[in-house]
């Protein structure tokens, strides 16, 4: 009866030792922790108009649902107006034209404008609707961009890509800006502006 006694006790204290808690959590590989650190940053990007004068800034920062989620904050643009605003392919901004940001963000090949029937652009955004004391400040979604390098919706491939305000209306449809005239605005974004 002792015996029975003795490897009852000991078998429940071995038992015991194992442990009945949750599995340990294997530590995350290198690349899933970079891709994790890589969706938390946050891009920044000064937006400067054909003088060269900085008048705002473009936050950029990798959407919770889809795309890349914008926040443009900026002034000293024509007052009451609705201003066509694209994303362009090259990351430089030389006033006073940009036409150094290259042509339309368009990595799937499309046409211009939402209400184009041959689908839009990547880079395409809804009209900046100005104050009337000549200030905007609004976040919006482009769903067929990233912030994920070595992606082809990529908005940070090696030479970056520009933020761009015109002086018109974007009439969403033609090609290659919906008519929205001259570049008056630019914001650059590259690699090199990166931060958390």
């Amino acid at each position: 009866m002792n015996r029975l006694l003795l490897f009852l006790m000991l078998a429940s204290i071995t038992l015991c030792g194992c442990g009945g808690g949750p599995a340990p959590v294997p530590p995350k590989k290198h690349e899933e922790s970079r891709a994790l650190e890589a969706s938390a940053y946050r891009e920044h990007a000064g937006l400067i108009n054909q003088n060269g004068k900085t008048i705002g800034y473009i936050e950029v920062r990798e959407s919770d649902d889809e795309g890349s989620d914008i926040h443009i904050s900026a002034g000293h643009l024509p007052p009451g107006t609705s201003l066509g605003f694209h994303i362009y392919e090259k990351g430089t901004c030389q006033a006073p034209d940009f036409e150094s940001a290259g042509g339309p963000f368009n990595p799937l090949n499309k046409e211009h404008g939402f209400n184009n029937p041959m689908g839009h652009h990547a880079g395409d955004l809804p009209n900046l609707e100005v104050g009337a004391d000549g200030k905007v400040d609004v976040i919006m979604n482009a769903p067929q961009t990233s912030l994920k390098e070595g992606s082809r919706l990529s908005l940070l491939d090696r030479d970056g890509s520009a933020f761009v305000i015109h002086e018109h209306t974007d009439d969403y449809l033609t090609n290659p800006s919906g008519n929205s005239g001259a570049r008056i605005a630019c914001a650059p974004l590259t690699k090199s502006a990166r931060r958390e």
